[in-house]
């Protein structure tokens, strides 16, 4: 081996041994699981008083049952072997419920906040303590925690019992990571997820007031608001409230969610039973009134007794409601089984902690768990409403072709029948044709104007029944006065323009008209007219509208003529190609007249219609 490889060799094992002394030396934490405690309120740990040992983490409902008030922990330490004299370490606790003092060596070296009513309630955070290098001895060093506390019949969860975990002492930066890892689970995810559930359940507030037949959004989105505003207990912790208030307003609110979750649930299945929207308002009363007769001292069972029952009514309603999916709907079926049944799971591991089945978690099981499952039923919901909103338009575009075809066809019996010269047969075939419009297409798209849920859809049917109403008019062959038809024209302009907010300036012919207009005449001219006053909407930006009708001998005129934009530059010589202005000409062109259109960009645009009478 060359002299310069086993240098490097050398050099590599010795990193490799200075690398796994560094390792080895650093100091492992110590954790304290066996304290002394005495149930006591003063301001230091009392001394005259005898101690009890007590195991970590304590639980007061275990421990000291009923107990209410304050309790002092003591237990001494060394520094832990392997620290440097400079290294900064800390105590740090996973939970201490509601809130503690620490003292080391008979110093006072953090406080949680405030140890009296309103607490400051610590119940979901934990804490590094930083031990101060000043006081803190190599050997026998003290440390005494103060902890005020609930007793567990007087709050409304376990979660919420005084109660100690165990403490663990160690190098500040090692322990700060826990802590910092704890925090972002604990808090900031239920900050975090607090924050979308009010986005998401305004959304869901708004798309019902769109469409205000989809009442599953309503509840939904009261739902998610609710459960937002419920978690707001977990991190803020300066409530200015105390802890009886506390309890009592967050227990009263669970049959309100629960109402809302039942509600959702039904109405998204189509089902909707009075007996039952009676029963959600009765228990909301209720409730109130039984914990005010358990109060303070039975909180726990009464709150426990109607978490139960509440359980149970949202373990029947999932149940009814997969059960409507599958039968009626079962392409939401998988998604929502899964979502629905881990719901359930979540509220039988709750039920399970609170009737000490189950020890208590680190995390806050139902404010982390449930409201990601309500975010992936809004998801769910999203989809089947951008799907509804997808066939609507579908439907739309069906209804539009089909009027399109029974009108292109009523155009082509019309042409044939003139050339024939049959008018008794051409008569009948107008009747006949008018009468299926009127009967059957005219039947259902009244059907749905008048029991679509969406707003959207039932104007969309709205106004294809008013395309093929003008159509069954044009069909009746009967000439119209040609005064009639200007008062009409008029009349459904000013009220379109007006609607855009458009002023409208119309006049028409001084002297008395007695022309008639034949039916296909004014049908085609109401279409050019419509087109004419859906451009001005749409595209010109106008504020101000001119029309003036003129009518001579053998033929008359209008012109609409708008203050807007005009036609912009890149269409300027093609204005056939844009804002319907293709089908004007053609239709004026089939009744032997014409349509031009003048503008320029920034002069507004003028169409000048003239026809034969």
């Amino acid at each position: 081996m060359q002299p310069r490889a086993l240098a490097t060799l050398i050099r590599t094992v010795l990193a490799v041994w200075l690398i796994a002394i560094v390792t080895s030396a650093q100091a492992d934490p110590i954790a304290i699981n066996q304290v002394s405690s005495v149930n006591s309120a003063g301001i230091h740990f009392p001394e005259g008083i005898p101690a009890q040992p007590v195991h970590l983490p304590d639980d007061w409902s275990q421990s000291r049952p009923k107990y209410d008030g304050s309790v002092w922990y003591r237990t001494s330490f060394d520094r832990p072997a392997g620290t440097r004299p400079d290294e900064l370490l800390a105590a740090y606790i996973d939970r201490a419920c509601t809130n503690l003092e620490v003292h080391l060596n008979g110093h006072r070296i953090y406080s949680g906040g405030r140890m009296t009513e309103p607490l400051t309630r610590n119940c979901g955070y934990s804490h590094l303590v930083t031990l101060p290098a000043a006081w803190l001895l190599p050997q026998g060093n003290v440390l005494d925690i103060q902890v005020v506390g609930s007793a567990l019949q007087r709050v409304g969860a376990r979660q919420r019992s005084g109660g100690l975990s165990e403490i663990v002492i160690g190098p500040q930066a090692e322990l700060a990571r826990e802590h910092g890892s704890h925090l972002l689970w604990s808090i900031e995810s239920v900050e975090l997820i607090s924050l979308a559930l009010l986005i998401l359940g305004g959304f869901m507030l708004g798309l019902w007031w769109v469409n205000r037949g989809e009442t599953s959004l309503l509840y939904f989105g009261l739902l998610l608001l609710g459960w937002a505003l419920m978690s707001v207990r977990v991190w803020w912790r300066d409530l200015p409230l105390d802890t009886a208030t506390v309890e009592f307003i967050g227990s009263c609110a669970y049959p309100l969610l629960v109402a809302f979750a039942v509600q959702f649930m039904l109405s998204h299945a189509g089902l909707r039973s009075r007996f039952i929207e009676a029963g959600l308002i009765v228990q909301c009363l209720l409730m109130p009134l039984t914990l005010m007769m358990g109060w303070p001292t039975r909180i726990f069972l009464v709150a426990n007794a109607w978490y139960s029952l509440l359980s149970l009514e949202v373990f029947a309603t999932v149940a009814l409601y997969l059960t409507m999916t599958w039968r009626q709907r079962r392409i939401n079926f998988k998604s929502m089984l899964f979502i629905l049944t881990c719901t359930a799971f979540v509220l039988l591991i709750e039920m399970g902690v609170q009737l000490q089945l189950i020890p208590l978690p680190r995390l806050p099981l139902t404010h982390f768990a449930l409201p990601v499952l309500f975010l992936a039923v809004g998801s769910r919901l999203l989809q089947v409403f951008a799907h509804a909103l997808r066939s609507a338009e579908a439907n739309r575009s069906s209804l539009e072709d089909r009027v399109k075809e029974i009108t292109s066809e009523i155009e082509r019996n019309f042409a044939q029948l003139s050339e024939l010269r049959v008018e008794q047969v051409t008569e009948k075939e107008r009747k006949r044709i008018a009468a299926d419009l009127h009967d059957d297409l005219g039947a259902k798209l009244l059907t749905i104007v008048h029991t679509s849920e969406s707003e959207r859809i039932s104007t969309l049917a709205r106004e294809a029944l008013e395309e093929m109403r003008l159509s069954v008019r044009g069909l009746t062959g009967k000439p119209v006065r040609l005064a009639d038809a200007l008062a009409d024209w008029r009349a459904e302009t000013v009220l379109r323009l007006g609607q855009a907010n458009i002023e409208t300036d119309w006049k028409g012919p001084a002297e008395e008209i007695d022309h008639l207009l034949p039916a296909r005449a004014y049908v085609q001219t109401t279409r050019i007219l419509r087109e004419a006053v859906s451009n001005i909407i749409k595209h010109s930006g106008a504020s101000h509208c001119k029309v003036r009708s003129s009518v001579g001998e053998r033929d008359f005129g209008l012109l609409v003529q708008d203050n807007g934009k005009g036609i912009p530059m890149e269409l300027d010589g093609k204005l056939d190609r844009g804002h319907g202005m293709s089908s004007m000409k053609h239709r004026a062109k089939q009744l032997a007249g014409q349509c031009l259109v003048e503008s320029g960009p920034g002069y507004g645009t003028v169409i000048r219609l003239t026809l034969p009478l």
